[in-house]
């Protein structure tokens, strides 16, 4: 849903901006101004136009509210932003990521950033957090530190959403340090101490490859149109679940979001990894709708056998729970499928809301 992509925008009136939100926030909120903080809440972003730097525009008014409010009151604004505003919602994740980096940037370690954070867009904020830290350590260091940086978290909440998030992080953070070189990322992350949060690191890698494509401040080497499964087919086999996992959100922009061709895509590659292709098709159904029941349904009922459906409803039932922090909406989702479905959606949601 996830270091980088920041750039000076006009200064001037970045400040104004500001100026103007800080004022309506130290009014109380009342059910006044609380209709005011969401009547005003495009306005913040009203000189960013709908074009290919909207998103630097947008990180760059983020960036400066977070350094003078702090990361809480910028979710305040991202909340209300996002639900008036659909480039908002697009970007959400990425400027979560802004705002993790900026608060991440004015404390001291991360336990003290992860403290103000907010698991809104798909815990963006808890990676950009960890990219800061990576680079406040730097490229010569990382190698020898790496393995201790999630250390407090993991003895607080060891395996748990908080520690995934950590270790995940660590994923974007090395990216971030190696210039997006994605094949180095990987073997920055076999330096961690065990399966588990090596795998979660490698999800953070191929999760920022597939950002880097979007992002227009930065360019990934390891996607490719003519390819669609492109590095997944190249990567060695350790890190090719996770790669599956992730690929279809650039395998979809290239089929122009066709549901159809990209599970024909999965149904071509390796047989060990067909499943995960068809979940990680489940979370792009749930996401690109941001968790919308009827659209996530549609788009997975589009798998041509049982197989195809059933593992997009396991990779969407997921997402909407992490899209939510709640099973309440995933419930919802499984309530609208057939029996044999509903079951297994059923199942899946109890066992992974467990982890939050």
């Amino acid at each position: 849903m996830a270091g980088h992509w920041i750039i000076i925008g006009a200064v001037i009136i970045v400040i104004l901006i500001v100026a103007v939100v800080a004022n309506q926030y130290n009014s109380s909120m009342t059910s006044k101004s609380k209709r005011s903080a969401t009547s005003t809440a495009d306005s913040f972003q009203y000189k960013c136009k709908s074009d290919a730097k909207s998103l630097l525009c947008m990180e760059q008014q983020y960036k400066t509210f977070t350094k003078n409010r702090g990361a809480p009151a910028a979710f305040i604004k991202l909340k209300a932003a996002y639900a008036i505003n659909p480039l908002v919602k697009t970007y959400c994740h990425q400027l979560s990521h802004v705002i993790g980096r900026t608060e991440a940037d004015m404390v001291k370690n991360v336990d003290e950033a992860y403290s103000k954070g907010d698991n809104f867009c798909w815990s963006g904020y808890y990676h950009g957090v960890m990219e800061s830290i990576v680079v406040k350590i730097g490229a010569k260091n990382l190698p020898a530190k790496l393995p201790t940086i999630c250390a407090a978290i993991k003895a607080q909440k060891p395996y748990s959403f908080y520690h995934y998030n950590c270790v995940h992080g660590l994923g974007h953070g090395v990216m971030d340090v190696t210039d997006s070189n994605l094949f180095e990322s990987l073997k920055m992350c076999d330096l961690l101490s065990n399966t588990w949060e090596k795998e979660s690191c490698y999800g953070g890698v191929f999760m920022e490859n597939e950002m880097d494509e979007v992002n227009p401040d930065h360019h990934s080497n390891y996607l490719k149109a003519d390819q669609p499964m492109y590095p997944c087919t190249d990567v060695e086999q350790q890190y090719k679940y996770q790669c599956y996992l992730m690929q279809t959100s650039h395998a979809l922009r290239v089929a122009n979001y066709d549901f159809a061709t990209v599970f024909t895509e999965c149904s071509n590659i390796d047989a060990n990894y067909i499943d995960v292709c068809y979940q990680s098709l489940g979370r792009d159904a749930s996401g690109n709708s941001s968790s919308n029941v009827d659209k996530t349904k549609a788009n997975c009922m589009l798998g041509a056998n049982s197989d195809a459906q059933t593992n997009c409803i396991i990779g969407a039932v997921k997402d909407f729970v992490s899209y939510y922090h709640s099973d309440k909406q995933a419930n919802n989702l499984c309530l609208s499928l057939d029996n044999s479905l509903q079951q297994i959606c059923q199942t899946t949601k109890a066992q992974y809301y467990k982890t939050f």
